[in-house]
């Protein structure tokens, strides 16, 4: 252990360094300059701190009242040594954070003992900033675990909805990171973007609800079926809503309000402008946009001119005119998103068909269900 002693006479010094280098394991450090052993601090963190109250400036009571502003010091033990008796002296001491005392002319057994309890309460430190160390570590591997947990419950029920319908993984990826990236553009905080993050490729589990006769069906819902393939947002939002995981907790108000429009004219509550959900809003533009430019067997994917162009024109229809604003902004870091998440291979012609929303023209889908 290092024990540190500042005294400006050097024959002092020479019978500390004497009398410390018999307690055991202990390395004595020595100066004559108290700004020289607070530059020396800055960097170094002793054991213990013998000081001198006389000294040219810092004093001992300087000394001690910005050792204790340095960072990590605030528990290091530290004696005083001086010659003066008065209260008023030990009582600005131990405000400038001094722990104990030693009176001058130093008697060399009162220094052993009280520096070995020093000694001893700063191990006893040491020993439970170790022990609150691994207390820290434990703690944030048990919630990675948790979150690694809760990451892959929420990655097997997007891919469960997967494999009922024939949106890629792909898909779920790009929607994913470009909800993120909407987000972060309107400055939402790094907590809620990377909840958005995961929570995004819950928005369609509510289709494991949905018949496979409607589902799979490869030609146009009736207007009966496309009520009742419309159902699967509420669905989604009563599968995930009683999660006590604030991820899966987003994941339910996605499911339930991504395909709401702006104008009011979407499902399955008809909301309208701000009382639809920001985390929906934001998802039902990413969502979109990437299902106009993915190939589906029933289509050939759109150019990003062309779904852009689509786009403008839903702007306070379909989608939040500032949030669109907000997408148009990030296309070069889209685009990067694109190109990062490419479709193994494209959706082979005899899978089922997704099903469009029907009230829009043919070329044109509104969105997907």
């Amino acid at each position: 252990m290092q024990i540190l002693v500042i005294d400006d006479v050097a024959l002092n010094l020479k019978l500390m360094e004497h009398l410390i280098r018999r307690l055991p394991d202990c390395t004595p450090v020595l100066f004559e300059s108290s700004a020289k052993a607070l530059a020396w601090c800055a960097g170094n963190d002793p054991d213990l701190v013998i000081v001198d109250y006389m000294m040219p400036a810092p004093d001992g009571l300087e000394f001690a009242s910005q050792f204790r502003q340095l960072p990590g010091k605030v528990d290091t033990p530290m004696l005083m040594v001086t010659a003066n008796t008065e209260l008023e002296i030990r009582y600005r001491a131990l405000e400038a954070g001094i722990n104990d005392f030693l009176t001058k002319p130093i008697d060399r057994t009162e220094l052993l003992s009280r520096a070995r309890n020093m000694l001893r309460l700063r191990e006893a430190q040491k020993q439970l900033e170790g022990r609150a160390a691994w207390l820290e570590s434990e703690v944030r591997m048990a919630t990675a675990e948790i979150a690694a947990r809760e990451l892959e419950t929420i990655v097997r029920l997007a891919r469960a909805a997967e494999f009922r319908d024939p949106e890629t993984g792909a898909h779920i990826q790009r929607m994913a990171h470009c909800s993120r990236l909407i987000a972060r553009r309107i400055g939402l905080s790094e907590a809620q973007q990377e909840i958005l993050l995961r929570a995004a490729p819950l928005h369609d589990v509510g289709k494991l609800g949905t018949p496979d006769r409607i589902l799979l069906k490869p030609g146009r819902l009736t207007p009966d079926e496309w009520e009742v393939m419309k159902q699967h947002a509420a669905i989604g939002y009563e599968i995930l809503r009683e999660s006590a995981s604030p991820v899966i907790q987003a994941g339910a108000e996605i499911a339930w309000s991504h395909h709401e429009k702006f104008d009011g004219s979407g499902y399955p509550r008809g909301l309208a402008g701000d009382a639809i959900p920001l985390f929906g809003r934001i998802v039902a533009i990413a969502d979109v946009f990437d299902a106009l430019t993915s190939v589906r067997p029933y289509k050939r994917p759109w150019s990003v001119d062309e779904a852009l162009s689509f786009m403008r024109e839903q702007s306070g229809q379909h989608f939040d005119p500032a949030l669109l604003d907000a997408f148009f902004a990030l296309l070069p870091e889209v685009a990067e998103v694109m190109s990062r998440f490419r479709d193994e291979e494209e959706p082979r012609r005899d899978e089922p068909q997704a099903r469009e929303v029907e009230a829009m023209p043919r070329a044109r889908p509104a969105s997907v269900a």
